[in-house]
């Protein structure tokens, strides 16, 4: 069986925990751990959800808050439901080898 996995990026919370409440109040405390990113990326990473963080980043991160990663990402995984599939034989399903033929070419020279 398949496994749905998911997870929810929870800085943002983490922060307003710690009374931080602006993006722009994280770029010198990060820069401060050797993690220089422009204001757009620090914007980016507290407002979105992440695809990919490096792990320096993460242990900044966690260092100025003083969390754990899995304080800021909540992770679920859960049995992925089935997928269904046509069931052969029923009286819905039209066996197109057996009903339809296609005519056979000639073909001419040309005059």
């Amino acid at each position: 069986m398949k496994r749905q996995v998911s997870y929810q990026w929870r800085l943002r919370e983490v922060m307003a925990t710690r009374g931080i409440f602006v993006a722009s109040d994280l770029s010198p405390l990060l820069a401060d751990r050797g993690i220089e990113l422009s204001s757009v990326q620090v914007w980016r990473l507290v407002t979105q959800t992440p695809e990919r963080l490096s792990l320096p980043v993460l242990a900044a991160l966690c260092d100025i808050l003083d969390v754990t990663p899995a304080d800021l990402i909540a992770t679920k995984a859960e049995n992925a439901a089935p997928r269904r599939t046509a069931a052969s034989g029923g009286a819905d399903v039209v066996d197109l080898a057996a009903t339809v033929r296609p005519k056979r070419a000639r073909v001419r020279p040309d005059k």
